[in-house]
Formats: structure tokens, sequence, C-alpha cells
């Protein structure tokens, strides 16, 4: 049974978008509540982040959304280190702070600030270990971020094959925009 979901996919400056009122996330959001609300019916009680800027962010949102209409829906937020947003903009900070507080858990996996890439290595190990399944927003055509989860997610497979690894993809996002502007027109 999936329980614990793990959510990741490309910073927002990696997919372009230097704003959350960019056309782009109203899509990336959707795509995410279709995904999670789907799992929600097969058990789903948490979802965990690290806290980044992008996908992770647009998550929290979701799932806060998502908390109205399932109160038992869980977020969990373990960044790799402690105060991992120092070197990010002050609006991001905010939003940050607000999603932290807002969450159900919070904690770092590594209790000192950054030190090392080792850091992230240990994270993306870890928060895949605790997790039943992954969801990534992810083109493999288009490295980035999301590589280094989709890595240790695969290697937890070879061990666990009831580890899944699900993909929200650039054509997922297409279909997703082409519905909704189907919509619109009828």
């Amino acid at each position: 049974m999936l329980q614990t979901l793990l959510v990741s996919g490309y910073k927002a400056h990696e997919l372009g978008i230097f704003s959350d009122n960019h056309e782009g996330v109203y899509y990336i959001k959707k795509a995410l509540q279709q995904r999670i609300t789907a799992l929600l019916d097969e058990g789903l009680e948490w979802v965990i982040i690290s806290g980044q800027p992008g996908v992770e962010m647009w998550t929290a949102d979701v799932v806060f959304e998502l908390q109205l209409e399932y109160p038992d829906l869980k977020l969990a937020v373990l960044t790799p280190f402690l105060d991992q947003e120092t070197r990010w903009k002050e609006n991001i900070q905010e939003k940050y702070q607000e999603i932290l507080s807002n969450a159900d858990f919070v904690d770092s996996v590594s209790r000192k600030p950054y030190e090392s890439p080792q850091q992230l290595r240990v994270k993306n190990q870890f928060l895949v270990q605790k997790s039943d399944a992954i969801l990534l927003l992810y083109d493999e055509e288009k490295d980035g971020s999301p590589k280094y989860y989709l890595d240790a997610a695969k290697q937890k497979q070879e061990m666990d094959n009831s580890y899944e690894i699900f993909y929200i993809t650039p054509y997922d996002l297409d279909v997703l925009v082409q519905e909704e502007q189907w919509n619109r027109n009828e």
C-alpha cells in the first residue's frame, strides 16, 4: 500500500519560470493535483518534499488545497540541511517560511548548515528510503536536479520492486494544456 509519496521535479529556474503567476505553474499544479488525488484513493497519507523552489513548493500549495477536501493528508518537509533558504530571493524565502509553518512535519536530514554536496546525496537517499513511491516532474531528455532523486529511486527499486516511480512528463503537461483549452472553447 502506498502511504508515503516523495514529490520533486525541476527547480523553477530550470523550467524558465521566475514567477508563480507564470501560466506553466497552473498546469504543473493541476497535473500534481490529479496525480496526488488518484493516489489518495489508494491510501496515500503523507507527501514528502525537501522544500526546494519550483515543483516542490508548488506541491506544497497543492497539498494545502487538497487538505480542505482530504483533511487526513499530511505534508512533511525534510530539508537537506539547516537554513537551506539563506541564499534564495526574499519572496521565495517568505513562501518557504509559510510552507514550513503550515506543514504537518518539518525537520532537516543534516542538522548543520550547508557543508558539501554530500548532504544533498544523503537527503535524496534518505527521502527515497522514507517513501513508498516517488512522483517526479521530469523529462529524460532534459537533465537537471530531479535526475539525482531518480538515481536514488532506481537504486531502491532494484532492491524493492514494490517501490514505484511515477512521472509527470512534458507530454503529460501538453495533453493537460490541450484538454484545458478544449474545455474552455466548449
